[in-house]
């Protein structure tokens, strides 16, 4: 190959997890290139966690730019990553690797930028000054509770089956602002302006069993699993006449968007890929 062919050689990026066949970040991010004319391909790797630090190694060593990292890798990652973002770092998960110029990686965390970015810019919703009740303690609510409490809502609670996971978890945050914690049965019976489904229950078919009252014709209930039809959180959102019942697909575009930004120097637009989605959903 001649130097001037391997010049225009696309840059490789790819997605890291176990299992990844059922991704659609290929899609996203080749919508991505293609709007912003950016020369680069986009590939899925199906990596077990025994094998995770060498495999990434050897990705980057052939060549590649930058990783996406979805579970079972988000956690994994951060051990071998010498420099994490303050958003990463805070979350203590990564779902963006970055090849910096000195050949070390750089890990980031956009889950929680994407999911403010799909509520307040999409979703029209108002974090300032609100209730704001997570379900779940494990990494999808670690990444966004930050991200969260910055947009100053008034309060955030954290609510798993297991109770002390939930409280473990906001130890971490305190210095943030107001959290609290406690298991699914003792949730305040108040209504929640928003309530974020961050469990893996959607994953499995399942609804975590929650008391009344949480729900109001103002409230918004955001699940952040993804897929056709609804879910077993998003039917009951729409049982209890929730005022905006939404699933995760703009958290995954948005939060696409600021790791193609991270990588390519350039911010995509979201709602042609949003609108290319809709009909998946």
């Amino acid at each position: 190959m001649t130097a001037a062919a391997d010049a225009q050689a696309p840059e490789q990026y790819g997605l890291i997890g176990h299992p990844v066949d059922h991704s659609w970040s290929p899609f996203i991010h080749g919508m991505f290139a293609q709007q912003t004319s950016q020369n680069m391909v986009y590939r899925l790797y199906d990596i077990a966690p025994g094998d995770l630090e060498r495999q990434v190694g050897e990705l980057f060593t052939a060549g590649l730019r930058g990783l996406n990292v979805t579970v079972p890798h988000k956690e994994a990652v951060v051990g071998f990553t010498r420099e994490l973002t303050p958003r990463a770092g805070r979350a203590g998960a990564v779902n963006t690797l970055i090849l910096r110029s000195d050949g070390t990686l750089l890990g980031d965390n956009t889950d929680g930028a994407g999911l403010v970015n799909d509520l307040r810019q999409n979703q029209q919703v108002v974090l300032r000054d609100s209730r704001v009740l997570v379900l779940g303690a494990g990494g999808a609510a670690r990444g966004v509770i930050a991200p969260l409490l910055d947009q100053l809502v008034r309060e955030l609670t954290v609510a798993n089956r297991t109770a002390a996971r939930a409280h473990a978890l906001c130890d971490e945050f305190q210095d943030k602002g107001r959290l609290t914690a406690c298991g699914f049965d003792a949730i305040p019976g108040r209504a929640f302006d928003l309530i974020i489904n961050a469990t893996a229950a959607s994953l499995h078919g399942v609804m975590p069993v929650l008391p009344g009252g949480l729900v109001s014709t103002y409230s918004v209930c955001y699940d952040m699993a993804y897929g056709r039809g609804g879910t077993p959180f998003t039917e009951w959102a729409t049982q209890q006449r929730a005022r905006l019942v939404c699933k995760g697909w703009g958290m995954l575009v948005e939060q696409a968007a600021v790791a193609f930004q991270l990588w390519r120097g350039v911010r995509p637009d979201t709602w042609p890929v949003m609108r290319a989605l809709a009909q998946y959903q």
